[in-house]
């Protein structure tokens, strides 16, 4: 018999248990019978059904060791399966890298499920021997908003999503500042404990002639419009592991030029058409040459392959085919 699990959904603004209630949301329409249930209803669920949670250590303790304790506990009461983001790479350092990997991995081994984001961070689990047994890869959907008539550009560059080091906001002003263009929209606010550094950043970028408008934290609607008014969508990551940015960009109808890594290239091949990958060294180039050809950033298409649907119904069946 086919069994489908509980979803686990967490409150606030953090970008993965957004992703989960929005994920959440799309499975129930394709299965109604799925329920779902926030950490607090979890003690009053007392059948123990099969549970799947969204995991990423930031969401789930206040260390990386906190966190695989917390998911290990759940999953010590309950069959458990469980999308990982933000998958440990080298990006995060000597002190935090062996950290995180040791809690992805006791999180892994306790799951009855591992799914994640890309094929490129299925291939991070292995290379930084966090997990080798199997992983279902299924991508971060893309919602096509309505086409809405395009409005004038801003004569900026934007760069989408919270900021930390290592978001590429200092190659995409540095490529600003090379291809002549003087303005950069920053479109969210900093992560959580990165609020100095963002101003640090906003003062480098102003010493090489770029100014830079902070939004700060915007609704759905409000991101939209500001997104489709910059003039060049730029992702810049140094080390990325799946891009909630891009899937945004390409929501609504942008085509970003981002610098190539394997995940870039990854998902130029799953929606040919919707993004433009250069070398790091070619960045500021292509910037301008999108600047001043502004129809070179919208991508103009209507349908494009996993939307929502089509991930949710991926997501059923590959619980459909679990040992639970």
């Amino acid at each position: 018999m086919s069994v489908t699990p509980l979803l686990l959904v967490h409150p606030g603004t953090h970008g993965v248990a957004m992703y989960g209630r929005q994920m959440a949301d799309a499975v129930r329409v394709a299965d109604p019978s799925i329920r779902t249930v926030e950490p607090h209803g979890l003690d009053a669920d007392d059948d123990r059904a099969p549970l799947h949670v969204h995991f990423t250590d930031r969401l789930w303790g206040r260390s990386p060791e906190e966190a695989a304790q917390a998911f290990g506990d759940l999953a010590a009461g309950r069959a458990i399966s469980v999308t990982l983001h933000d998958v440990p790479q080298a990006s995060d350092g000597e002190r935090n890298l062996p950290r995180r990997r040791a809690a992805y991995a006791a999180v892994a081994a306790a799951a009855r499920g591992v799914a994640v984001n890309s094929d490129h961070e299925r291939a991070l689990l292995r290379e930084e021997r966090v997990w080798t047994g199997p992983a279902v890869s299924i991508p971060l959907p893309v919602e096509l908003r309505p086409e809405v008539p395009r409005t004038p550009a801003d004569a900026s560059i934007g760069v989408l999503g919270y900021f930390y080091p290592g978001k590429g906001h200092d190659e995409a002003a540095r490529a600003a500042a090379s291809a002549g263009i003087t303005r950069m929209t920053v479109l969210g606010r900093a992560s959580d404990g990165h609020a100095a550094e963002l101003e640090e950043f906003v003062r480098r970028a102003g010493a090489l002639g770029v100014e830079v408008d902070v939004t700060g934290w915007l609704d759905d609607e409000e991101i939209a419009r500001r997104g489709r008014v910059v003039s060049v969508p730029v992702i810049a990551h140094r080390h990325v592991s799946a891009s909630g940015s891009l899937a945004s960009w390409i929501g609504w109808g942008r085509r970003p030029v981002a610098v190539r890594n394997r995940y870039m290239d990854e998902m130029a091949a799953l929606r040919p058409g919707t993004v433009q990958t250069v070398d790091g060294s070619e960045l500021a180039t292509a910037v301008r040459a999108a600047f001043e050809r502004p129809e070179r950033t919208w991508h103009g298409l209507t349908r494009l392959p996993m939307s929502w649907p089509d991930a949710a119904e991926a997501y059923v069946r590959w619980w459909g085919g679990l040992a639970w």
